[in-house]
């Protein structure tokens, strides 16, 4: 009779462990950062949390193509936090988030930071710090997601405004991939 527990109490917890959140906890984007890969942990949470929001996200912050974002995403089964983190690679090096994913796809068992030094982003440098400093400001909107406690608008921000504006949009976008409308606007 033990044993029937015992196999019961092993097929529930690998059945949860293999459904809820294994994504999540098996994501390691090896960048070599301790504080990146953690807020790369954030972003994955965030994009498979709220699919639709982090493609926009992704596509208004680095000017991806949407088409790609989602091709990423799906069919070719990609983290949220690899597609956010080649996507901003590729807008720190002004390159084509493309070339970097195909770049990553190559080479994955790399890790992004080796993937990152081949790209010309050595630890340390100018390039690296600005690259961080991108995901430092997004930090505060994937890291709140699922946390009631924490302050969407970043830290030392009380996320309030004066709520004065021109009331003006007048739906240009310039044909730079992003909606250029609604900057400022956040999904937290």
């Amino acid at each position: 009779m033990n044993v029937r527990y015992a196999a019961l109490a092993l097929t529930l917890v690998l059945a949860f462990a293999s459904t809820a959140g294994a994504v999540t906890l098996g994501y390691n984007p090896r960048s070599g950062d301790v504080w990146i890969d953690t807020n790369l942990g954030d972003v994955n949470r965030y994009g498979n949390d709220e699919r639709d929001y982090f493609v926009d996200d992704v596509v208004n912050q680095f000017g991806a193509p949407r088409y790609l974002v989602n091709e990423l995403l799906g069919s070719r089964h990609w983290q949220p936090g690899d597609v956010y983190y080649a996507c901003a690679i590729a807008y720190q090096m002004r390159m084509r988030c493309g070339d970097v994913a195909d770049q990553y796809e190559h080479n994955r068992g790399q890790g992004w930071g080796v993937i990152a030094q081949n790209m010309g982003i050595k630890p340390g440098s100018r390039e690296f710090f600005a690259l961080k400093d991108g995901l430092g400001r997004a930090q505060g909107r994937y890291k709140a997601h699922g946390n009631p406690h924490a302050n969407p608008a970043g830290p030392g921000n009380s996320g309030k405004g004066n709520g004065k504006g021109n009331g003006k949009d007048h739906g240009k976008d310039h044909g730079k991939g992003g909606d250029h409308g609604h900057n400022g606007s956040g999904h937290g």
